[in-house]
């Protein structure tokens, strides 16, 4: 009784060291980590030489920007996944090898059926000790034909991460001049929106200061404070509005936040032609080109051959095999010998299981071709919708240019007419502030242009981006970049052209 206490005893304590409970991350883990990406957030980036521009900012992004590099590393993993699949088209090679041993020797009698009388005495045709070896080479004809068609799924599947990767790597560059330009106002106007906002600063302090002494009229006064304090408001959400896009653009980029750079500012103009395209000739560009459905194309082939795939797990399965073998028994007359072999199996089961998995794959492909034709619909929309935003960025732009032509010319009389002491000092603020907002707005209307233009490239499919982006320094890249974009604006050019005279 005691044995069997103890005996339960350890088998308890055996069963529960055995047992796996959760294990919290400890500090140092945790700072290990820390420590770890904050070590590599940014290795290897290749420093700032000198002011960014557009398409080094662009060149940047693409390089090292987080999300691209996922996606970059997704189709690095697919590409693996492709030739890991390769192995799976090759027999099946396995060596064996064992060791057997026991204390006596196997023995056996024989026993008549028809008598019942022992016919031998004891005897043994068997060593105590065996060691035995074999190459088995076995080749599943079924097998293969499974393999070559997940391999053609697997190379599909390269496919469609590449299409991710430029529809993700075409999404960059698209938010990078969004950034880029917003980034540009603010490098333009932020500076002298400090000093307006320290001459409303004055200006307010001197108010309060006459209305302390009483050298006008309080109502007057009041609504001159009042002013001040509207405008250092609307000075302030400015400065706010502004001052992150540089936080924005150096995210996309990935650069450390409050890390210092230089933007190259541009001259304001604009090299985007206003004239009209054919909506129709850019449907069937949008259509042909657009990586979504081209992701979906190589996914409804992935179906296909599923049905393919189907069809072969029906059939018999037929396996060959062919190796050497080894035994040390010195009873045996051949220690070595080869063996050679054929063997067909099928299970009649999944023939119950073929018609719904033949359904399955049908409503699949419906699924797809659904899905295909409402990416159609939308991408046509996109289209329509992307032409008339550029036409209405044309627009805005050519207004702003005005507004701000007109708002300079103002703001010079009436900077004229202080001198002069014909206005006061209320007016010249006020109207400092209508420049630099008029500024700002011919600023933004610029950069939602570009904007336009881009959402257009992406709309129609048009690829931005150079093929290859890793082996490239960063000067090489934007240079590819403008090259590319002055290849689009030409190409639109010529479109347009010849639609016109047609």
């Amino acid at each position: 009784m005691y044995i069997k206490i103890n005996k339960i005893i350890s088998l308890f304590f055996l069963l529960n060291g055995c047992m796996i409970t959760p294990t919290v991350l400890t500090e140092q883990d945790i700072h290990r980590r820390v420590d770890h990406h904050l070590e590599n957030l940014h290795k290897g980036q290749e420093a700032i030489q000198a002011p960014i521009d557009l398409y080094e900012a662009m060149a940047r992004a693409l390089k090292y920007n987080l999300e691209a590099r996922v996606e970059l590393m997704k189709t690095m993993l697919a590409h693996n996944k492709l030739d890991l699949s390769h192995y799976d088209l090759l027999p099946k090679l396995a060596a064996n090898a064992g060791y057997d041993g026991r204390n006596n020797f196997s023995g056996a009698t024989s026993r008549s059926l028809l008598s019942g009388q022992t016919s031998l005495e004891p005897s043994t045709s068997s060593d105590k000790n065996l060691f035995t070896a074999d190459l088995s080479l076995s080749w599943d004809v079924l097998d293969f034909g499974l393999s070559y068609i997940r391999a053609q799924q697997a190379a599909d599947d390269v496919l469609i991460a590449e299409e991710e990767k430029r529809r993700v790597a075409n999404r960059v560059t698209q938010d990078v001049r969004i950034a880029y330009w917003r980034a540009v106002s603010s490098d333009r106007i932020l500076g002298r929106l400090a000093h307006l906002d320290d001459w409303v600063s004055k200006a307010l302090k001197d108010s309060q200061s006459v209305q302390e002494r009483h050298l006008d009229s309080p109502l007057a006064t009041l609504k001159y404070q009042r002013e001040l304090m509207t405008t250092h408001n609307e000075i302030h959400k400015l400065h706010h509005k502004l001052s992150l896009a540089r936080f924005e653009l150096a995210k996309l980029i990935n650069l450390a936040p409050g890390e210092s750079f230089e933007l190259a500012l541009p001259k304001r103009q604009t090299l985007i032609p206003d004239r009209k395209l054919d909506l129709e000739v850019l449907e069937r560009r949008a259509l042909g080109n657009r990586s979504e459905l081209r992701a979906i194309d190589y996914r409804q082939r992935i179906n296909t051959r599923e049905t393919k795939a189907a069809i072969l797990d029906m059939l018999p399965k037929l396996n060959i095999e062919f190796g050497p073998n080894y035994n040390n028994n010195s009873f045996l007359f051949n220690n070595h010998w080869l063996t050679y072999g054929a063997k067909i199996s099928w299970n009649l089961l999944s023939l119950f299981r073929q018609p719904a998995q033949f359904k399955m794959i049908e409503a699949q492909d419906q699924l797809l071709e659904a899905q295909s034709m409402a990416l159609t619909m939308a991408i046509m929309t996109q289209v329509h919708v992307s032409m008339a935003q550029l036409t209405a960025a044309h627009m805005e732009v050519r207004s702003t240019k005005m507004f701000y032509d007109t708002q300079k010319e103002i703001g010079k009389h009436v900077h004229v007419s202080w001198k002069t002491k014909r206005v006061s000092e209320q007016m010249v603020i006020r109207e400092r502030l209508n420049n630099l907002l008029a500024e700002l707005r011919y600023d933004v209307a610029l950069s939602e242009l570009e904007t336009a233009y881009a959402n257009l490239i992406g709309a129609i499919g048009e690829d931005p981006v150079p093929i290859t982006t890793k082996e490239t320094t960063v000067i090489e890249l934007a240079n590819k970049l403008r090259t590319r974009w002055d290849m689009l604006v030409q190409a639109d050019n010529t479109m347009r052209t010849s639609e016109q005279d047609s």
